[in-house]
């Protein structure tokens, strides 16, 4: 009988509800796009650009970082020292080619 009764509670509490804890939307602080490039270049003008999108398309504010030199290893090593919350993003290169430039005239 001891047994029956054990097993009941335990389905009784199995079944009770329980509460959740709430996810944080995301992104819910600021994004970050470390940008290899010195302000006012091509590189820095194309991030803004992209940044100003996904910003709007995210409904969060982008922020472009210029961490200029060595070769883009000082951004590089920004974005791998970052806490790893998603938050911050690095590109490398940029390469951008005209159509002209493609069809091999």
């Amino acid at each position: 009988m001891r047994i029956v009764t054990l097993l009941s509670w335990c389905a009784i509490l199995a079944s009770a509800p329980v509460p959740q804890a709430g996810a944080q939307p995301y992104p819910h602080k600021p994004l970050r796009f470390v940008v290899p490039f010195p302000p006012g270049g091509g590189a820095d003008n194309l991030a803004r650009i992209v940044g100003q999108k996904a910003g709007e398309d995210l409904g969060q504010h982008l922020i472009v970082d210029n961490r200029a030199g060595a070769g883009g290893n000082i951004a590089a090593e920004v974005a791998a020292r970052s806490t790893p919350d998603g938050s911050r993003s690095c590109r490398p290169t940029w390469r951008i080619r005209s159509p002209a430039a493609s069809t091999g005239n």
